[in-house]
């Protein structure tokens, strides 16, 4: 299994934004992206976001570690 890096939120945001999610709304520190046909996701805007955190959030947005680092290339 791969170790995924660190991300801040805004680069996760950043990131998911390339196959079609998109800031809906922000109340305080928390992101909602949404994306016609996936999931809606809940991003943290944090400077790290933990290795668990990501997991979550990459099997919310319907996404495998690895097709999430083919996104980072």
């Amino acid at each position: 299994m791969t170790r995924l890096p660190l991300f801040s939120g805004k680069e996760l945001t950043k990131t998911l934004s390339r196959i079609g999610y998109r800031q809906v709304r922000q109340r305080g520190s928390h992101m909602r992206l949404f994306c016609p046909g996936r999931k809606s996701v809940t991003i943290p805007d944090h400077k790290i976001i933990g290795h668990g955190l990501l997991r979550k959030i990459l099997r919310d947005a319907e996404l495998s570690p690895s097709e999430f680092e083919k996104l980072l290339k």
